[in-house]
């Protein structure tokens, strides 16, 4: 995950000697100085535009500094400073966001006019203009956060964190034990309801003053599309990458039925949650075993937790070999910095936000990466996927300060999918000796199954959670009903239930990190689907002829030198315009993903064949 402050300004720790920001001024007595210094007119709008991104930049170090100090020791002081440094950025970015609507009706240089949306658009959770929201509103958002963090919840005897809880869900197959754990987890979460709920209430409010129907309005508007044509898109979308999510499930069920029977998962209707291995159900790979294709006692050839151990990896060397992966397309190795500042295992003494996220401090060399990082294929995987957005934030580093982002927040996530794409692939594996040897065509199914396993079975959640949202933030979602609905997404687009009724308190969103942390989670729905696209254009460009999930990219420069060209654009263009330099295409398109899974997807019909599959009626 990248962590963003606001969409246009970096997250980024207070250190000595580092000048504080003057807090902005309220925007009702800074409006008049800034109509006087910055008149309406196009000359007024260009000096208006660089004075906020001198402004912006400024703010983002200090802001950025306050939040990896919080979230790397979590403590009262900690915590205040965040809240009181957030509320600074908020009251500026606000201010500087209702300037800027000053200018909708000058006509401006086109550079100047997308940074003058962008700066309408930079804020995930905008105060209202009035004394104390904005303070109001981190105060909130820094003790959601928090509560997260610190969470803990009584198993057989002891307390335990999520990262003792994730372990163990993945490793349990008995449905007792994965129902205590899926439930002792969601006990952190129902403390947050009624703040969540201010929160919307204070953030639509911000939002409505920038003319936005409501936050998730507002969401939807920042991907060079109309909110509702936005909405649209992503509809097409998943019903591109339906049917196959379809055809995963049925056979998934078929195999839960056969190892735990009729009284814990029916072989038809929706599945049991807690029995796909991960904590909130979005990712299916821990339970390879169980649903391995029949014959296959050991599963694939070789278990990538395994090679790492038995090569005596540990979590730098993990980190290396990440690097290793990004220069050996001709991208420049990570500053000094990086491996001195950055939190790449989890600290003893302190309690820390383990949640892996990307950093970049000063928007220029100082970026970090933020894991407790363990031994194993899933953070292999991760490291990989952080450090795509410290490459693409280096590679950006040197457009104008709005400009310095993705370009749009599913780009952000899909630079680092696309490369674990290659990294995941046995090829690479050989590449870089963790393989001996290549595995036959008789792995690939085994191969692909465990891909769509992460891949496919996340599509839905990535959906899910922001409908859910945006339903919270239009109103059509009451407090009372937030885990009702919560409920409701998760049958209808996953196909799941929980293992039991849910308590009348419930606050099961909260559950799920990106809700209290309030990152926008559409993003990761895109670059499940972005990150095929790219591996598609890369692998025809690097003249791979073979099936693309054989594909790796590891070491070739002329992919890496496209690749980063697409990199350096940032947000300076709509996103279209983007992905046409990388891939050759103006538009989305889930085809890829079929190609990549087509010989899955057919082995899946046929071992369907006479299932009632899908899960309601």
């Amino acid at each position: 995950m990248k962590r963003n402050l606001l969409a246009a300004v970096a997250a980024c720790a207070l250190s000595c000697g580092l000048a504080q920001p003057t807090l902005a001024q309220p925007t009702s007595a800074a409006a008049p100085q800034a109509a006087a210094a910055f008149p309406a007119t196009p000359q007024g709008a260009t000096a208006f535009v660089a004075d906020a991104e001198a402004r912006l930049a400024e703010m983002a170090e200090y802001v950025a500094r306050v939040q990896w100090v919080r979230a790397t020791n979590i403590t009262f002081d900690t915590m205040w400073l965040e809240s009181r440094a957030n509320a600074q950025a908020t009251e500026m970015s606000v201010q500087l966001a209702n300037e800027a609507a000053r200018f909708n009706d000058v006509q401006v240089p086109a550079d100047v006019r997308r940074k003058l949306n962008l700066l309408r658009l930079g804020l995930v959770l905008p105060a209202p203009n009035r004394p104390g929201a904005a303070a109001e509103l981190a105060d909130i958002t820094t003790r959601l956060d928090s509560t997260y963090a610190t969470g803990k919840f009584a198993f057989k005897g002891e307390q335990i964190t999520l990262d003792d809880a994730t372990i163990k869900m993945a490793a349990s197959r008995d449905p007792a034990e994965t129902k205590a754990l899926y439930e002792g987890w969601r006990t952190i979460s129902p403390v947050m309801r009624d703040d969540y709920a201010r929160m919307v209430a204070i953030a639509n409010e911000g939002s409505r003053e920038l003319g936005y129907a409501d936050t998730g309005a507002m969401w939807r508007a920042g991907y060079d599309m109309a909110p509702d044509a936005f909405a649209a898109e992503t509809d097409r979308l998943w019903n591109q990458v339906k049917p196959f999510y379809e055809n995963l499930h049925c056979y998934v069920r078929g195999r839960l039925n056969a190892r735990y029977g009729d009284a814990v998962q029916p072989d038809s209707g929706p599945i049991r949650a807690d029995l796909l291995g991960n904590m909130w159900s979005q990712q299916w790979g821990n339970i390879y075993d169980v649903v391995a294709p029949p014959g296959t006692a050991e599963g694939q050839g070789y278990d990538l937790t395994e090679l790492l151990t038995r090569a005596q990896y540990d979590a730098t060397r993990m980190v290396k070999t990440g690097e290793g992966f990004y220069t050996s397309l001709g991208i420049a190795p990570l500053p000094e910095t990086f491996w001195e500042r950055s939190q790449i295992t989890r600290p003893r003494d302190r309690e820390v936000v383990c949640h892996a996220s990307a950093w970049d401090l000063d928007n220029l060399e100082d970026v970090r990466i933020k894991m407790c990082t363990q031994v194993n294929a899933d953070d292999f995987y991760t490291v990989h996927h952080e450090l795509g957005h410290n490459v693409y934030q280096r590679a950006y580093k040197d457009q104008p300060f709005l400009f310095r982002n993705g370009a749009n927040d599913g780009f952000h996530e899909a630079i680092g999918d696309f490369v674990g794409l290659s990294a995941t692939t046995p090829t690479y594996l050989n590449q870089i000796g963790l393989l001996d040897t290549v595995p036959g065509a008789e792995e690939d199914i085994p191969f692909l199954l465990k891909m769509a396993l992460d891949k496919i079975a996340f599509l839905p959640f990535g959906l899910m959670v922001d409908r859910w949202r945006w339903d919270v933030f239009s109103g059509r979602t009451a407090p009372e009903g937030y885990n009702d609905a919560w409920t409701a997404n998760m049958l209808k687009y996953q196909g799941l239930v929980p293992p039991g009724p849910r308590p009348a308190d419930a606050f099961d969103p909260g559950a799920k990190y990106h809700i209290p942390g309030n990152t926008p989670y559409t993003r990761y729905f895109l670059a499940h689907i972005y990150q095929f696209q790219f591996h598609r254009a890369a692998c025809k460009m690097a003249g791979w002829t073979g099936p693309l999930h054989r594909c790796s990219i590891y070491g070739n420069t002329e992919v890496g030198s496209r690749f980063n060209a697409m990199m350096e654009m940032g947000q300076s263009r709509p996103w279209q315009e983007a992905m046409a330099a990388f891939t050759g295409e103006n538009g989305n398109d889930a085809s890829a993903v079929a190609d990549y899974f087509a010989p899955l997807n057919t082995w899946l019909e046929t071992q369907n064949r006479g299932k009632n599959c899908g899960w309601e009626g």
